[in-house]
C-alpha cells in the first residue's frame, strides 16, 4: 500500500527490518490455499440462516453433519476467504417493547436466581415477547424456552402481545409437555404473565411460576441470548414486505433453530436430537 504511494521498496524493508529476498521471495509464491474443499460445505450451512451465522456454528455441522474433521480456526480462515461475515449484535437505538404495566398484583419470588443450568428436558423453563417491526407495522414472538437443551419449545407469533397469543401457547406448550413434569418457568414481571388466567393455567398444568426483578433483565439472561441470536441470525438489517412473509419465515428459522441449528453446550447436537437422547436415557 505504501509503495503504491510513491515510497520506494527498499526504504520501506529497511525500516520494517526485512530481508529483500525474504519479500521477493514471498511475492513469487502466492500463499496456498487451505481447504479449499470445505467452502461449497461451509456456504451451503451459512445459507441456512438469513444472515448467517458463525464460524463455530458451521464447524459444528461440517464435523456431526458432513463428517469432517477440522479446527474452528480452519473454518474462520475459510469463511473469511470467502468473504462470509457474521453479524455483530449491536445496540437496538430504538425503544424496545416494555409489557411491565404497574404493579397490578400477581407476582411471585425469583427462585431461579439465574441459574439456568438444567438437568434435563422441561426442568427450566424461560418465556418473554419479542417486538419486531415489520411492514409499517409491529410483530410480537412470544416463546417457551428449555434452558437444558435450548430448544424452543412453543411458540406463537402474533400482530398483538395480547392474552390471545399466550392461551395459543400455552396450548402448544400442553401438548409438549411429557407426563409427570413439573417445570419451572421464568418470566418477566409483563402483565401477561401475571394476569389471572395465565396463572390458574400454568398452576393446571403442573408449571411452577419464576420472575425476574423488575428492570433487571439479567435475571431472565437465558432467554434474552436466544432473541439475540434470532435477530442476528433471522432479522437484522432485513425488509419484509408483509406480516404473513414475516410470520412464515420465523416459523422457519425457529423450526430450524430446534432440528439443525447445533449448541456447543450440546457437544454438537442440535436441541430436538438433545431432548429425543435425553428423554430415552
Amino acid at each position: 500500500m505504501l509503495a503504491g504511494r510513491g515510497h520506494r521498496p527498499g526504504h520501506l524493508l529497511r525500516i520494517a527490518g526485512l530481508a529483500g529476498s525474504a519479500y521477493f521471495h514471498r511475492l513469487s509464491r502466492p500463499g496456498h490455499v487451505t481447504r479449499a474443499g470445505l467452502e461449497p460445505l461451509a456456504g451451503e450451512i451459512w445459507a441456512r440462516a438469513a444472515n448467517g451465522c458463525g464460524h463455530r456454528q458451521i464447524r459444528m455441522c461440517l464435523v456431526h453433519g458432513f463428517g469432517r474433521r477440522v479446527s474452528a480456526k480452519t473454518v474462520l480462515r475459510v469463511m473469511r476467504r470467502m468473504g462470509l461475515k457474521c453479524p455483530i449484535r449491536a445496540a437496538n437505538p430504538w425503544r424496545r417493547y416494555g409489557s411491565y404495566g404497574g404493579d397490578t398484583g400477581g407476582r411471585v419470588p425469583n427462585p431461579l436466581k439465574r441459574d439456568f443450568g438444567a438437568d434435563g428436558p422441561f426442568a427450566k423453563l424461560g418465556a418473554d415477547v419479542a417486538e419486531f417491526k415489520v411492514a409499517g407495522s409491529k410483530a410480537y414472538l412470544a416463546p417457551v424456552y428449555d434452558m437444558a437443551g435450548k430448544e424452543i419449545t412453543a411458540w406463537d407469533v402474533s400482530r398483538h402481545p395480547d392474552m390471545e397469543q399466550r392461551k395459543r401457547l400455552l396450548a402448544m406448550l400442553g401438548d409438549k409437555l411429557p407426563d409427570g413434569a413439573n417445570p419451572i418457568l421464568h418470566s418477566d414481571m409483563g402483565w401477561q404473565c401475571r394476569h389471572p388466567w395465565w396463572r390458574k393455567e400454568l398452576e393446571r398444568l403442573n408449571i411452577r411460576r419464576s420472575m425476574s426483578r423488575k428492570g433487571n433483565c439479567l435475571d431472565n439472561a437465558a432467554t434474552e441470548q436466544v432473541f439475540g441470536h434470532l435477530k442476528d441470525e433471522f432479522y437484522r438489517g432485513r425488509e419484509f414486505d408483509s406480516y404473513e412473509r414475516f410470520k412464515s419465515e420465523l416459523d422457519d428459522y425457529i423450526i430450524h433453530w430446534n432440528t439443525k441449528r447445533r449448541q456447543i453446550r450440546l457437544e454438537g447436537h442440535a436441541p430436538e436430537e438433545y431432548r429425543s437422547m435425553s428423554l430415552a436415557t
